[in-house]
């Protein structure tokens, strides 16, 4: 399950001074997932930056006032963007986990079926996974980490 490091917020805090560190920590969570998101025996990677593209959204989005508009519908647009090709992977892969664990206690006469409709969540995932990897990349080609941070530095200046 993926854990976030817990911010503690100082109400004497200026706003802005709070976006930045969280919009700053929250961003960096959901790059450090990447890594290995796009293995398919490994299904919690996927939920694990799925997890992280959430709370970032939500983080922007509380702090929408402290930023720029402009660069700021951007980067959050790519964020929902890469968070709903996560979504649409993740969903086979919980589907299939669920019909690989029924198999087991299934009767032997239905396990064929079991198998056969988990094929085709395996298919899904295949495909889910092939808009994945064209998300991540169209991220990386937006330079995203790299707007994220010059998002927050525009406030934290």
């Amino acid at each position: 399950m993926a854990r976030s490091e817990e911010i503690e917020l100082d109400p004497q805090e200026p706003f802005a001074t709070a976006a930045a560190r969280v919009v700053r920590l929250r961003a960096d969570e959901l790059f450090e997932h990447a890594e290995g998101v796009l293995d398919v025996e490994d299904i919690e990677r996927v939920h694990d930056m799925r997890v992280a593209s959430r709370r970032l959204r939500a983080a922007l989005e509380v702090f929408a006032p402290c930023f720029p508009r402009g660069w700021f519908n951007e980067a959050l647009g790519d964020v929902k963007a890469l968070a709903d090709a996560l979504g649409e992977r993740r969903d086979p892969d919980v589907h299939i986990a669920a019909l690989e664990e029924f198999a087991e206690s299934a009767r032997p006469s239905s396990r064929a079926g079991v198998r056969l409709l988990a094929g085709r969540f395996r298919d899904e995932q295949a495909e889910a996974n092939a808009q994945l990897a064209k998300a991540l990349e169209r991220a990386e080609q937006a330079r995203l980490q790299e707007r994220l941070r010059e998002l927050v530095a525009a406030v934290a200046a």
